[in-house]
């Protein structure tokens, strides 16, 4: 086969093949083999596996857009898809084209879509970042990672991070084995997949030592399931998501920069092995699979391909998908803070959870993740909370975790399972003898599990750094002056290597609110922009992933809301672009302060929850339509 890029020129133009070599290759540049790793142990051929009926295995699913798309292709009822998604709800997310096909008789059975691309599907990207497997054989961990973080953003809205490294050597693979992609299905579905700062993608092949709260880091979710015919395969890419597929690589293919690859039928272009990758997509215009390969963005277009279809057997075998993910707290760290988090609790792995507080006791209430989107009591504990307390999930065998400022001016950790059911432990009184406003409380990335960090005012209008590590808490520096309120708004952002700086706001006594920040690298605290007035309540911030284009940035905003003169406050800062601090909206009424806010899973919708006048706490979210008032969800 051609060695050269001049030869492979020569042999595409006598073919007359429909696609061309890298275009930035000299013609003496030489076509360079990549490494690849496709086992076809354990794989199925097309027609041997199960015909998948669609109307019985979906379901409507968590992902409002797709409910529709299964509606219109008759995998779905429209009963089931007004009791999931009524008109109501599919306009308070924002969906309210989605809500007109509600309106219309019932739509008639439709074929796929003749064409799908998951990086622009209405408008939107749901595929990370293209990586790069060599010199490994492997493939097939990067293809399993790959799937699964397509899912988390398809059908939960958000962006992770997870590690081919973990897959690797969890399985027990050297940097040479090929691998084959039903034992990364068992594995996922046995272990989950953890994040790189678990334990990392590498070359070597290291000991596999993930860190010890691994069990708290991983996106969890069911084994894979097989997908057969290539008819199958265009309804599943359509009203699910991407698939893993195998196929057999020759040794043209290492030089394909563009176009729809066919394989030279050259008698020197032999078998170099077999591969896998993840197919997000196709077009039958094109008659060719879309599929994101591990060989780095230098290669094809930028990483991807088109593969014509029943070219090099890519259609021979059976393709695999995985449905029903479940993000784990470490994900979503940065996306909640205050009283509210989202868990991954409830039927939908989407739990609203609430943390009150009233007459000392904290009192926890829950909202399942879809219709009739009702209000639960659970458990109640405690005599000492003067506040509502700051609530988070942890790596810590994924536990949810609070402390809050004590009657008697001091800090108190609790924390129970994950579950929400209880029971709920005393973790201890701790910190300064005089706190004096809202706890800021995250876990950092400092160790393993990651510390806890605690920002709180203090007397002499100053700010307070407390943390824990494995020896317990400490005291740390005192940071600002002349403030009033400390508020919900401690978050590790995405600023900052290796570890994320440290940020708060929070409010001076002359009504402003201020920014502050850590320096990693000297954990020194600096002062950021003055922005707001009239503020005399506490706010609460997230960082969310509203400006991010994939997992890797840019910066998601910062969001904050706060109480003033008895309406809620949503303010914004630019993290993408000028990192300008904006005001948005003013919405809500008899509001005493703000006490929780999370980006959910729900199309990024912001859920804000307050503390009203009367002491009852109440929901309000925002959606593509603006802010929108909840129920009332009962006493704090």
């Amino acid at each position: 086969m051609a060695q050269t890029f001049r030869e492979l020129r020569e042999v595409i133009e006598h073919e007359s093949l429909t696609w061309q070599p890298l275009s930035d290759r000299s013609d003496t540049d030489r076509v360079v083999q990549k490494s690849l790793g496709g086992d076809i142990k354990g794989l199925q051929k097309a027609e041997a596996v199960p015909s998948i009926d669609f109307k019985e295995t979906l379901g409507v699913g968590t992902n409002p857009r797709l409910a529709i798309r299964r509606l219109e292709r008759g995998f779905v009822r429209r009963e089931a898809l007004e009791e999931r998604f009524r008109k109501s709800e599919l306009m308070r997310l924002g969906y309210g084209d989605l809500a007109e096909s509600l309106q219309r008789d019932a739509l008639p059975e439709g074929g796929a879509a003749a064409s799908v691309d998951w990086r622009n599907r209405w408008g939107t990207n749901f595929i990370t970042t293209v990586r790069d497997q060599n010199p490994c054989n492997a493939c097939w961990a990067f293809a399993g990672v790959a799937l699964v973080e397509s899912m988390v953003r398809i059908e939960d809205s958000l962006w992770t991070r997870l590690s081919e490294g973990d897959v690797h050597r969890g399985i027990g693979a050297q940097c040479a084995d090929y691998g084959n992609i039903g034992n990364v299905s068992n594995f996922f579905a046995n272990s989950g997949f953890a994040d790189p700062g678990c334990f990392p993608w590498a070359t070597n092949t290291p000991p596999y030592t993930p860190t010890p709260d691994r069990n708290g880091r991983t996106v969890r979710g069911p084994a894979f399931q097989w997908v057969g015919t290539v008819q199958e395969a265009k309804d599943w890419i359509d009203t699910v998501g991407p698939l893993i597929t195998w196929l057999e690589v020759y040794n043209d293919f290492f030089g394909y920069g563009s176009g729809v690859y066919r394989r030279s039928t050259a008698p020197s272009n032999t078998q170099a092995g077999t591969h896998f990758m993840l197919v997000i997509g196709y077009s039958d215009a094109l008659q060719a699979w879309l599929c994101k390969n591990s060989w780095g963005t230098d290669w094809g277009m930028s990483g991807f391909c088109w593969v014509a279809y029943g070219d090099s057997g890519i259609d021979r075998y059976a393709k695999a998908g995985v449905r029903n993910v479940n993000p784990d707290p470490w994900t979503k760290r940065r996306l909640h803070n205050g009283n509210l988090y989202e868990s991954g609790n409830g039927a939908m792995n989407r739990n609203l959870e609430v943390m009150g507080a009233g007459k000392g006791r904290v009192q926890h209430r829950w909202r399942e993740g879809g219709p009739p989107w009702t209000w639960g009591v659970g458990k109640s504990f405690g005599t000492d909370a003067a506040v509502c307390p700051t609530f988070t999930g942890t790596t810590f065998n994924r536990n949810m975790e609070l402390v809050y400022l004590t009657t008697a001016s001091r800090l108190h950790h609790w924390w129970g399972p994950g579950g929400g059911t209880g029971p709920w432990n005393d973790g201890g009184v701790f910190g300064p003898t005089d706190c004096r406003g809202i706890p800021g409380f995250v876990q950092g990335d400092y160790g393993a599990p990651g510390n806890f960090e605690v920002v709180v005012l203090v007397g002499g209008g100053q700010l307070q750094h407390v943390w824990r590590d494995g020896a317990g808490w400490h005291n740390g520096v005192k940071f600002g002056t002349g403030l009033a309120y400390s508020g919900a708004t401690l978050v590790q952002g995405t600023y900052g290597t290796p570890h994320g700086n440290l940020e708060c706001v929070a409010v001076r006594s002359n009504g402003t609110m201020q920014h502050f920040w850590r320096h990693e690298p000297t954990l020194t605290w600096n002062t950021g922009i003055v922005f707001g007035a009239g503020v005399a309540t506490s706010p609460v911030m997230i960082q969310g992933q509203y400006g991010m284009l994939n997992e890797s940035g840019p910066h998601g905003n910062f969001e904050l809301c706060v109480a003033v003169g008895g309406q809620v406050q949503h303010w914004w800062r630019w993290n993408g672009g000028d990192a300008q601090w904006r005001h948005s909206a003013t919405f809500g009424h008899d509001v005493a302060a703000v006490a929780g806010m999370c980006e959910g899973q729900w199309g990024m919708n912001l859920e804000v929850i307050v503390l009203r006048r009367d002491g009852q706490l109440q929901h309000y979210w925002r959606d593509g339509a603006g802010w929108h008032e909840g129920p009332v969800i009962g006493p704090a």
